[in-house]
């Protein structure tokens, strides 16, 4: 399959030590994944949906202690502890490879290995990166199909060792021996014991994000938790939004957006590039330019309806893996909470017990359960979503979940400003199984469980990027809140598809085209510049919304004290002095 010496000597130390009966090299082609798709049905791995409902769609069920990311197993080992940082589970590298090295002798006995060539962007683009993941599961060869591109035409541009190594096995799915591992200085990673999509699609968030994120600080990129989409007004210009979402704040739905009637009237539209992930580079003409190094889309099926993201369940109609939902044994479909009200009485629930789900009193389909789509089978694809160029970012949006704290939306005075807002974002837990209701979690720009290095150096980084751009072209930084709340604990804003207009406003102050008034902690619209036509929102409610109360800011800055204290000296001194100029603002 290649000549690459780099690539064939780790192919044979990774055969040597987990001893496969076999090894397979994926070549990309329709007629090798449809074999193993075949293959999978007959060994029971996986099971044919209804053919006329759901074409080339499958069905595959995890074990039920291996269902989503596990993050107290996930480790980045670097050199030493301060490079790992205070947020990452740290272990000394020769420790780490001996750990699993053990784990993974013979392994693979009795098994096939599937060799994988994978790039993450489009095949030769200047943004791409290519990897290599070994794995003894049909399951992962299919979903890094969908979720990457994949073969032959990946295994001709590698050049010399410029590939991130990837070794999985499912091995027992042993959760005491589970463990997800990047090694950033060798460009590689391990899992071992699971079979759960994040912990196993290697190109996600353990590439795409951990290692790419350290690559990126090594080559003056950025790999960042970011959704991209470009907006389209009624003379067909597009402008494009990156933005970062800690989980449960809409992310998916705002990167696939339909836009409220009245303004769909006018000929608005919205695009979607990226659902999850952005690389993002400075261009020739100091502009950043953004892909999305994903092929698919790895989405939570709860709650996604025709109401909540029409676009996104679009996209699993046809060529999609789905896991751990319910099966409707009646016709072969699928179903999960939030699907719709009818869940269905002749039912296989998702740790594969038979139920009438009218009458069951759990859950049908996991809340963790799963949908992995090609993009473009989405209605709102972007025509630039191959582009190998990237798109350009105008502006670039954080967001959390407050109930009183943040306004609807504000912008950075600059980008240091900006590096410091996104720094400080946080969200506020929402269920009971998540401990206390309301607690605040810093997630620093929906990166915390993401960055394959010392996060204070990770701010660091973004305050590099911002002085190598052309401060004219950078793109401006903002902040939104859709989730307000009365004191009667009722959402002051619609969202949604709602939620455009908010964007429209952030796109009219990157083009000088809206005002502006200063707060203590930003630029806030005025009241007239949010287009609320046809909304039912009082006056009283939009001023409540763009409220910045001192006093509940002062406590979030003491919050916010706390959490940049575990980074010492390592924290730049810019967050420290963006701190104290809000503080100052504040009193």
């Amino acid at each position: 399959m290649t000549e690459n010496k780099f690539v064939l000597n780790w192919l044979d130390k990774m055969k040597d030590l987990c001893k496969p009966s076999e090894i397979v090299w994926i070549d990309g082609s329709e007629e090798q994944l449809e074999a193993l798709r075949a293959e999978a049905v007959a060994t029971g791995e996986m099971i044919k949906l209804n053919e006329e409902k759901l074409p080339g769609c499958y069905y595959h069920r995890t074990a039920e202690n291996d269902v989503a990311r596990v993050e107290d197993r996930t480790f980045i080992c670097t050199p030493t502890e301060e490079e790992a940082g205070p947020i990452n589970n740290w272990m000394a590298p020769d420790e780490m490879y001996d750990k699993l090295y053990k784990l993974y002798d013979g392994s693979m006995q009795g098994r096939t290995m599937y060799v994988i060539p994978y790039s993450m962007g489009p095949v030769g683009s200047p943004f791409s990166k290519i990897g290599i993941e070994l794995t003894d599961s049909i399951y992962v060869v299919l979903n890094m199909a969908i979720m990457t591109r994949i073969g032959n035409k990946v295994l001709e541009k590698i050049e010399g060792d410029d590939f991130t190594k990837c070794l999985h096995s499912k091995k027992d799915v042993n959760p005491d021996e589970r463990y997800i591992v990047h090694f950033p200085q060798d460009n590689t990673i391990m899992s071992v014991n699971s079979a759960y999509g994040g912990n196993v699609l290697l190109g996600k968030k353990c590439f795409a994000l951990r290692i790419a994120s350290y690559l990126g600080k090594q080559e003056g990129w950025m790999a960042e938790h970011m959704l991209i989409l470009g907006l389209e007004n009624p003379q067909g210009e597009v402008k494009y939004i990156a933005a970062a979402f800690p989980s449960a704040c809409g992310k998916t739905n705002l990167a696939m957006l339909i836009p409220p009637e009245y303004l769909k009237e006018k000929g608005y539209k919205v695009w979607t590039v990226g659902d999850d992930i952005a690389w993002l580079r400075i261009g020739a003409d100091g502009r950043l330019y953004a892909i999305n190094p994903e092929a698919g889309f790895f989405g939570v099926a709860p709650g996604t309806s025709v109401k909540t993201n029409f676009n996104a369940l679009e996209s699993t109609k046809k060529n999609t893996i789905f896991t751990n939902v319910a099966i409707n044994n009646d016709d072969m479909t699928v179903w999960w909470e939030g699907l719709d009200k009818n869940p269905p009485e002749n039912c296989t629930e998702w740790t594969g017990k038979q139920v009438n789900g009218k009458t069951y009193e759990g859950n049908l389909a996991h809340p963790n359960s799963r949908f992995t789509a090609p993009a473009i089978n989405c209605p709102c694809i972007s025509p630039e979503f191959e582009n190998p160029q990237g798109v350009p970012i105008s502006a670039i949006v954080f967001g959390g979940r407050r109930a009183k704290t943040a306004p609807l939306v504000y912008q950075a005075r600059d980008w240091e400003h900006g590096v410091f807002v996104g720094a400080t974002m946080a969200s506020e837990t929402t269920a009971a199984a998540a401990g206390a209701v309301g607690v605040v979690r810093r997630d620093p720009m929906a990166m915390k469980p993401f960055v394959g290095y010392n996060m204070a150096d990770y701010f660091g980084h973004w305050l590099e990027m911002g002085e190598k751009m052309d401060p004219e072209k950078a793109p401006k930084i903002f902040h939104v809140n859709w989730f307000r709340k009365d004191e009667e604990g009722n959402f002051l804003w619609p969202g949604f598809g709602d939620n455009m207009r908010v964007l429209l406003w952030i796109l009219d102050r990157c083009e000088g085209k809206a005002d502006a008034q200063d707060s203590p902690i930003g630029l806030l619209p005025s009241m007239k510049d949010i287009d609320v036509t046809n909304l039912d929102i009082t006056e009283e409610q939009l001023e409540e919304l763009l409220h910045v109360d001192k006093d509940v800011w002062m406590e979030d800055v003491a919050n916010q004290k706390e959490y940049f204290a575990q980074f010492g000296d390592r924290l730049p001194a810019a967050i420290k002095k963006q701190l104290e100029i809000l503080e100052n603002n504040l009193k």
